[in-house]
């Protein structure tokens, strides 16, 4: 690559941010935070499912998730990968069963990332892992190394593609926490959808905020992270398991 020409790119994409979007192709358009809020990792956005209020019929959580990136059983057939599925989960001492939603766990340390080799998995500062499909070569490395089994892979020609959230033929996809939505101070769809229920099973927030909802309900009782003995550090925390 010349210089000149690396030269003009960033300054497409330097422009390009200031403005906070650039369209790449018809209907496909790359959204970035305005230049001056940079992503800090003075926060770090993570979930917490209660599992004691995740009802097992109520699949509010998923529906959501399909139709915001038009997955599976909404634009798509029902093969198509699921970015965050229902769990059943049973106590074989007790019998006690309990239903709950499992998708990326956006680890600070994930495995994922490890097993990589151009750099396409990647972790934001924010705790948000997200893939570059642009330098994905199809590999799916990531998705044998994940120990929650929240990696996909596409290996269909897709149309008809929401342009905050674009997906390609040869790639690895998974739950990118709504990091659209994120990035302009709202929820992710899935927990927008739980809230909206009588029984509430899933709050939003910023883990290194001691005065976040999150964080004081983290502090207050016992909470569960996905295969802790992997050490991941998982975004996504369980309680009542």
């Amino acid at each position: 690559m010349s210089e000149s020409f690396e030269t003009s790119r960033r300054g497409f994409l330097g422009a390009a941010a200031a403005f906070g979007a650039v369209t790449l192709a018809p209907g496909v358009v790359l959204y970035a935070r305005p230049a001056d809020e940079p992503v800090t990792d003075k926060v770090r956005w993570g979930m917490l499912v209660d599992a004691t209020q995740c009802d097992n019929e109520c699949t509010a959580c998923v529906d959501a998730c399909n139709k915001e990136f038009g997955l599976a059983g909404h634009e798509r057939p029902a093969s198509d990968p699921q970015w965050i599925r229902k769990v059943k989960v049973t106590d074989r001492a007790t019998g006690r069963s309990l239903s709950m939603p499992v998708m990326c766990q956006h680890c600070a340390h994930p495995p994922c990332l490890d097993v990589c080799p151009t750099g396409a998995s990647f972790r934001r500062v924010d705790g948000i892992v997200l893939i570059n499909r642009h330098i994905c070569i199809g590999c799916r490395y990531c998705v044998m190394a994940c120990p929650y089994k929240a990696r996909s892979f596409v290996h269909e020609e897709l149309t008809d593609q929401k342009p905050y959230a674009p997906r390609g033929k040869g790639t690895a996809e998974a739950c990118t926490m709504c990091v659209h939505r994120v990035d302009e101070d709202r929820k992710p769809a899935c927990v927008e959808a739980c809230s909206s229920h009588n029984r509430v099973a899933m709050l939003f927030g910023d883990l290194n905020d001691p005065n976040s909802e999150i964080s004081k309900r983290i502090a207050a009782v016992n909470t569960t992270q996905l295969r802790s003995e992997m050490r991941t550090d998982t975004g996504v925390r369980y309680q009542g398991l």
